[in-house]
Formats: structure tokens, sequence, C-alpha cells
């Protein structure tokens, strides 16, 4: 998977290229733990995200966990696999994804 970050003030989005996965959600989490002090709005776009397992969802609501109360998570551009599997989990309950 590449990470390419775009921080603007206070805001940051990571575009995820392949696949967040068991082998490659430990680089997102090592990625956000070093990136989010700062930040009121991440942003990840998933426009070129091929497949999220649900190692990749333990990732996405540990961020949003950190960014609670600190501001907003977001997801878009997310493919239609990818935004069904939020449905199915419900973590489109709690993250918004377009």
């Amino acid at each position: 998977m590449i990470i390419t970050k775009e921080r603007n003030n206070g805001s940051l989005t990571m575009k995820l290229e392949g696949r967040l996965d068991a082998v490659t959600s430990p680089l997102l989490e090592e990625e956000l733990n070093t990136s989010l002090d700062g930040v009121n709005d991440l942003t990840f776009d998933f426009s070129l995200l091929e497949y999220l397992s649900s190692a990749g969802f333990r990732v996405l609501i540990i961020a949003y966990k950190k960014m609670y109360g600190q501001g907003t998570l977001k997801v878009i551009n997310a493919n239609e696999l990818v935004q069904e599997a939020f449905r199915l989990t419900r973590v489109s309950d709690i993250i918004s994804i377009s």
C-alpha cells in the first residue's frame, strides 16, 4: 500500500493506494500515530484503494477514536465494494463515507 499525505493547516488528507489489510494496516496505524498532532480534519481518500479488510476497519476505528473530540474524520471517493462493506459492518454509522 502507498500512503500519500497532504497537510493544509489543521487538515490532513491521506490517500491510500492498493490494499488495506492485515499486512498493510500496521503501516497506516504507524502513519496515524505520527501525523495527527494539530489535525482537526482528517480525510481518507480511497479513490485508489482496491480492498479493505477487517484489519483495515480496525485502524479506521482507532483513527476515529483519536479524532473524537479533536476534530472530524471522513472517507471520500470509496468504490462501491468498500461503501457496501461500511454499510454491512455499520461503520458508516460513525464514520462519514462518500
